[in-house]
């Protein structure tokens, strides 16, 4: 049989992570059978991932029971619930960090979305839950918002493993970056360990053909020579700017800077792909893997996308090719108009946004549960 495709992933440096996480992955043994036959490295959860979980089957049943007869409020049932998810699935990754000398084997958890704008409460919220958890191959999710970043700064200064969220835009993920990396140096400059520290920074991408490709099909159905041009950008901007954030990353870790910290054990911040799921139906199912493949990188994908790569995908190392075509892609989009700071701007309001909502249904959902 030809080897796994999944499998093929890790041996050119690339993670693969699990964009989901239920009670039954756990229970029914089949996160260790993902673990063991597709080299499943890692999981990421929001709170939309939590709420179909929790909505979506009988699984919480009997938690959510007892603790309603324990007088146990909707919030305090959420995160028991949440967190226990997340402590198994751990858990369950623990040999792998151990074997992997803890640079994957993690399991992320969001702090409370309305808190994207709120430094002092991200802060207060992740210490929380890191004390909480009580693992150390998780992750905590943090907004890259701006307000985000100085959070992020103090956590990782304080040995707290970060997974920055909703990253759309280079910029931003550069901000995210040197927000890691000035969190090392007062830990290190402190004189405490950064050895095992660990964070990625999730950059989203799907959404942002999403958002862009409308704008390009209105030109393309004016037709003439615009027309033509649009057409090559279409459901390229996304692909484009992991290239040109992958450049950067190569970047910033040959530095001066980051060598200083390397030398004292530091790991680097791994980019990780995130909404890589294809929204749409005209392109391939696991375009945002097969285009996105790497030397230290993660992508976490849905449960679908998983087994679309592992029944047809054909891995090998492209991240760093057409380097040349991505920036010509970010050079044109001016020309209609398209201001790509401002977009992936909108993206970040739109997925704070989203994640509230998420998380408002998901405690609606264990209130109605309850």
């Amino acid at each position: 049989m030809e080897a796994n495709p999944l499998k093929k992933l890790e041996a050119l440096g690339q993670s693969i992570w699990l964009d989901s996480i239920n009670r039954n992955l756990m229970t029914s043994g089949k996160l260790q059978q993902l673990i063991d036959e597709d080299g499943l490295r890692g999981i990421t959860s929001n709170p939309s991932i939590f709420e179909k979980a929790i909505a979506g089957s009988k699984d919480y049943d009997k938690d959510i029971q007892t603790m309603m007869n324990e007088g146990k409020d909707v919030n305090t049932i959420y995160e028991t619930l949440s967190q226990r998810d997340i402590q198994d699935a751990a858990d369950e990754f623990r040999d792998l960090y151990h074997k992997t000398q803890s640079k994957d084997g993690y399991v992320s958890l969001e702090v409370n979305p309305h808190l994207a704008y709120d430094t002092k409460g991200t802060i207060e919220e992740a210490r929380r839950l890191w004390k909480a958890l009580n693992r150390p191959n998780v992750l905590i999710k943090i907004p890259g918002t701006k307000e985000g970043l100085p959070a992020i700064t103090q956590l990782i200064s304080e040995g707290i493993n970060i997974n920055v969220t909703l990253l759309f835009g280079v910029p931003r993920y550069q901000a995210a970056a040197e927000a890691y990396m000035a969190g090392l140096e007062i830990r290190a400059g402190k004189g405490e360990p950064i050895n095992k520290i660990a964070s990625v920074a999730s950059f989203f991408l799907s959404r942002i053909d999403v958002l862009i490709d409308p704008i390009l099909e209105k030109i393309i159905a004016q037709g003439g020579e615009e027309a033509a041009l649009a057409k090559k950008l279409q459901g390229q901007v996304a692909i484009a700017s992991a290239k040109v954030a992958y450049q950067l990353y190569n970047e910033l870790i040959s530095r001066d800077r980051f060598k200083k910290l390397t030398e004292k054990g530091a790991q680097v911040q791994r980019l990780l792909w995130a909404s890589t799921g294809t929204k749409n139906p005209a392109y391939s199912d696991i375009k945002y893997i097969e285009s996105l493949i790497g030397v230290d990188t993660v992508n976490t994908v849905p449960m679908e996308t998983l087994d679309a790569y592992r029944n047809h995908g054909k891995p090998h190392l492209v991240l760093e090719e057409d380097i040349v075509k991505a920036n010509w892609v970010f050079q044109q989009l001016p020309k209609f108009g398209i201001n790509l700071d401002k977009i992936t701007q909108q993206l970040e309001d739109e997925g704070v946004d989203k994640f509230i909502v998420s998380f408002d249904q998901l405690i609606e959902t264990v209130g109605t549960k309850r």
